[in-house]
């Protein structure tokens, strides 16, 4: 008896329109709420929580109506649209607008707000851009972990499909929301169950050695720069493998190709993007920051504190750092899904001290560099949960190309109501003292500058063990990066969760394959049930997150 191919009706309608009237007022309404709970969990508790999680389910809740056309949002794909832009209101006014433009307002130059949230607002356009244009080349695949992506697409399939699977996913997300009331680091634990092994166990390493060193070694990691050195020599050899993938010509292989020759069937080898928009992309994305730079420096008045070389210096390193800053996060991010945004850039900031550049214009500098990286991998997560929801649909390849330019549209809308949440409400928050932590010390340290050379020999001696461990890894493992991404985020007990959950991980998978080395056919359930596992972990994590928003109201 054949099997009915399900997907078949899927493929034959058009992917659903992010400006869809009923979909948009959803996106709209909730990507409100999630600028407003980024704004206020960012200047409070320093937190930016991933909301995608929360936008999936109130969708699924918003499609269980019965009312006018709302049960058309119990489609999933139509739930990945507005999930898509709600996370990206979240990160765009938490991490690229307030952050950015709170470094100006703290160093005492309030005028400088305005040409700073322009330069921002650029800043965010181009990131998504980017990771839009390059989303599935070798550099950042698909298959790659990006974690929360794994989390909101097993959130909305396990809300369609019910059953085992989302009895499973449910019990693992409340695992992951009471440990996180217990001040746990669960999302460290579910990443572990989710991306490449290699790197996850670095990354554990790099955690664990932050949190012990300071006890068993007598010595502050962060205070001597080690993990900022460590992340120079793995950024420098990540961008020079990510410049090598850039510079290859298409061969034969599937996963050198777009797949133009798979459109009847999903394929995880072939990609959709091959080496020449890759380069086309990240080219694209350089000039488009240094046009950024340009205008941040030409409203910003940087002119009356530099020469016009120092003005073209200036906006080279801050386009260069742009795209930079964008590129590590994203790699760590798509890795381990953590944003190691403020230590990638503090690296910029000491490395403008020692460049000796005034004041206002570094300060300028961190703020346009801050407003990049954070987005890019948050649309890299939601790219990630949509290709999940789209696998199973014939003819895939041109349907995975229209929901993904979909889902862009759908962060756009998310993007322009971060805007003007933050217009409207950046005045108010600063005024009454609530600012992004982080933006707090980078002006520290801008204030405080380099009394010795110090900070600069330290990070070049141990960017070499940094580099040498991302050159054996290879860029598909990214081993340095996650090594650095580790030591510079040391949370706590982080470590510990990430290898035992990589133990269990192990475990589980070498039973499964002896299961199916016998001819249970039990190693691909076996997977789907990591997953499933990983993913309930880090959405419970993300609940949390959010639910802290009573905290800071």
């Amino acid at each position: 008896m054949s099997t009915s191919p399900a997907p078949a009706p899927e493929a034959r309608r058009a992917h659903p329109r992010a400006l869809e009237p009923v979909t948009l007022v959803v996106t709209v309404l909730l990507s409100v709420l999630g600028a407003v709970i980024g704004l206020v969990l960012i200047t409070t508790l320093g937190i930016a929580p991933n909301t995608s999680v929360i936008g999936a389910l109130i969708a699924m809740l918003i499609g269980r109506l019965s009312f006018a056309t709302l049960s058309r949002m119990r489609d999933p794909h139509r739930q990945n649209l507005v999930q898509s832009a709600i996370s990206g209101s979240t990160f765009a006014a938490a991490n690229s607008l307030v952050t950015p433009i709170a470094v100006p307002f703290l160093l005492g130059e309030p005028g400088l707000v305005w040409p700073m949230l322009g330069g921002a607002v650029i800043g965010l356009a181009v990131d998504s851009w980017v990771l839009y244009r390059v989303f599935d080349s070798r550099l950042l695949p698909a298959t790659a972990a990006w974690p929360a992506g794994i989390a909101a697409a097993e959130t909305i399939k396990a809300g369609d499909e019910g059953g085992r699977k989302a009895g499973m996913l449910g019990v693992s997300a409340v695992v992951g929301f009471l440990g996180s009331l217990f001040k746990l680091p669960m999302s460290a634990a579910g990443v572990a169950f989710l991306g490449n092994i290699w790197a996850l166990l670095m990354f554990g390493v790099g955690l664990l050695v932050a949190q012990y060193a300071p006890t068993l070694l007598d010595t502050d990691l962060s205070a001597n720069h080690v993990p900022h050195g460590v992340m120079i020599g793995a950024g420098l050899v990540a961008l020079v493998q990510a410049v090598r993938l850039m510079r290859e010509r298409d061969g034969g292989s599937k996963d050198q190709q777009p797949a133009r020759e798979a459109e009847d069937a999903f394929d995880p080898q072939t990609r959709t993007v091959d080496a020449r928009r890759l380069r086309r992309g990240l080219l694209e994305g350089l000039a488009l920051f240094l046009v950024g730079a340009l205008f941040v420096a030409l409203t910003g008045g940087i002119l009356a504190d530099m020469s016009g070389l120092g003005l073209v210096g200036w906006v080279l390193l801050a386009g260069v750092a742009a795209l930079v800053h964008q590129l590590i996060v994203g790699l760590a991010a798509m890795h381990s899904g953590w944003f190691p945004a403020f230590a990638v850039t503090l690296i910029f900031l000491i490395l403008g001290l020692v460049l000796g550049i005034p004041m206002v214009p570094l300060a300028l500098l961190v703020g346009y560099a801050a407003s990049t990286g954070p987005a890019f991998a948050d649309v890299g997560f939601d790219f990630k949960a949509g290709w999940l929801l789209r696998k199973d649909a014939v003819p895939w390849h041109p349907y995975e190309m229209a929901g993904r330019r979909q889902q862009y549209v759908a962060q756009l809308v998310g993007f322009a109501v971060a805007i003007l949440v933050v217009v409207v409400a950046w005045k108010p928050f600063f005024e009454d003292g609530r600012v992004p932590p982080v933006a707090q010390v980078y002006v520290d340290t801008l204030k405080a500058g380099l009394s010795d050379t110090h900070a600069l020999t330290m990070m070049a001696l141990w960017a070499i063990p940094g580099a040498l461990v991302q050159l054996l890894g290879g860029s598909s493992r990214q081993m340095g990066v996650l090594l650095a991404t580790g030591l510079l985020v040391a949370t706590p007990q982080a470590g510990w969760l990430v290898l035992a959950a990589l133990a269990v991980r192990f475990g589980y998978a070498r039973r499964a394959k002896r299961r199916a080395d016998s001819g249970d056919g039990q190693q691909a359930a076996a997977d789907n049930d990591l997953a499933l596992v990983g993913a309930g972990l880090v959405a419970g994590s993300s609940l949390n997150d959010v639910s802290q928003i009573y905290k800071a109201v």
